[in-house]
């Protein structure tokens, strides 16, 4: 073979190998952030009552969650937005009365299962579809029957997120127009080919059907079933309350289409570099605000994987302010090295839970409170989001708001400019990679040509 041809050989030999070092480096951290993002059973499993009666003249809403995995915001966003009205009851429902991962590293424990959510007083008037781990796999198959029967049966669906797909699934896109996050909306053209697939839409709606587009844009789709079934007065109320930006009764649901681009690299990094990033214990301070305590989760770990979220509190179940119940780990001496511990949806020292006000003190930590002092009607979101690009970058926080669907323009995000720890750890795997190769190369050629 002549001089040349065996050059090129090896080069392009020595550029496969490194990709599959690097691309199976990349693809073993992404199997970490995922494992960490939806944890697996508590250490201790609380009991947990059937859901009361259900009060006369009330709409009934269902927020469901997957046996594998739900996205936090897309559950408890809804569910906020819904319980905020004194003319809807809300309950979340789950094949079991079993903790259920939610993503970013919290548990929630269904108040009824989809047996008990199909008879009597319970049958709910809307369903809210979360996006699930395996939405098309063999532990959603009761959910996915579940849902179809409720649609046969009139009650409104509301598909956040990517739990369009759990929707199309299930046959209730067919011929429909709908939306999802941007990040999907490609693939589930190709697999879902009898739905009119729109992107660059807040939400989309078709009969009794609406969709959503990313993750936080369940709470504008919430907000308008409040507006069809309640009201434009009750939708106003409820969305001053929650504060979403932009948002307004009868506002434009255009939105950015987005795509990936370049500044979307930092979330890729962390997810596929998860090693050596901080480990952030998020306290679950009693009565906390539902969309709070998606904020922390998602902003920092399920929505960029810029830190390992633990949820930590002083009891085994902590109820939120309009009543979900969520599984956390003790906050005591059995809890993991920190290097933060946070509380969201507090807003001074003397109302955080003493077991964790003790957690901090006995690790050499302060309670940091992200929506202590925050504006009036202000988002969870926006505090945690300036709080990631101070103790993380901006990079991250813009590019984790860009998956999250959440609007920033009114934001002043402030820190480092660019997500160091990732980014030095792929270029540490990637000259670790050409190294290894180019001496083992040597060696081999060596050991063909002789002392």
């Amino acid at each position: 073979m002549p001089q040349r041809a065996r050059l090129l050989v090896r080069i392009v030999l020595f550029i496969a190998i490194w990709g599959v070092l690097v691309g199976g480096t990349c693809a073993a951290g992404v199997v970490v952030s995922m494992r960490d993002s939806y944890p697996g059973a508590p250490r201790a499993v609380p009991g947990k009552p059937p859901a009361g009666e259900t009060p006369q003249g009330r709409i009934k809403v269902a927020v469901v969650v997957g046996t594998s995995g739900s996205v936090t915001t897309d559950v408890l966003g809804p569910y906020e937005v819904f319980a905020r009205s004194d003319r809807f009851l809300v309950r979340t429902v789950g094949a079991r009365r079993e903790p259920v991962p939610l993503s970013g590293g919290l548990r929630l424990l269904p108040d009824r299962t989809l047996e008990e959510a199909e008879t009597g007083d319970a049958v709910p008037d809307v369903v809210v579809v979360p996006a699930v781990v395996d939405p098309e796999g063999e532990a959603e198959v009761p959910l996915r029957a579940w849902i179809a029967r409720r649609a046969a049966a009139g009650a409104r669906i509301l598909g956040v997120c990517a739990g369009s797909r759990l929707v199309a699934a299930g046959g209730l896109l067919r011929g429909r127009a709908a939306t999802s996050h941007w990040g999907v909306i490609g693939a589930l053209r190709s697999d879902y080919p009898d739905t009119r697939w729109v992107q660059g839409r807040r939400y989309v709606e078709d009969g009794p059907v609406t969709t959503t587009a990313g993750v936080t844009s369940g709470v504008v789709g919430a907000l308008r079933l409040v507006e069809l079934l309640a009201g434009e007065a009750e939708a106003r109320r409820v969305g001053a309350e929650v504060g979403y930006p932009g948002w307004s009764p009868g506002a434009s649901t255009v939105i950015p289409a987005d795509e990936p681009a370049l500044a979307d690299l930092p979330y890729a990094l962390n997810a596929a570099f998860p090693w050596f990033r901080p480990v952030v214990g998020i306290g679950l301070n009693p009565g906390a605000g539902e969309i709070d305590v998606a904020a922390a989760f998602e902003v920092y770990a399920g929505g960029s994987f810029a830190a390992h979220a633990v949820a930590l509190a002083g009891t085994p179940a902590v109820t939120t302010r309009h009543g979900v119940t969520l599984v956390a780990e003790p906050a005591d001496g059995t809890a993991p090295a920190l290097s933060r511990l946070v509380v969201p949806g507090v807003g001074a020292a003397g109302q955080v839970d003493p077991a964790l006000t003790r957690l901090a003190a006995g690790r050499g930590l302060a309670v940091e409170l992200p929506h202590a002092g925050r504006a009036a009607a202000e988002s969870g979101f926006d505090p945690v989001l300036r709080d990631l690009a101070v103790h993380t970058d901006v990079a991250t926080a813009r590019a984790t708001a860009k998956y999250n669907e959440y609007p920033v323009e009114h934001l002043a995000l402030t820190g480092p400019a660019w997500s160091w720890r990732p980014t030095l750890l792929f270029l540490l795997t990637a000259l670790g990679a050409g190294l290894v190769i180019w001496v083992a190369f040597r060696s081999l050629r060596r050991r063909r040509t002789g002392p």
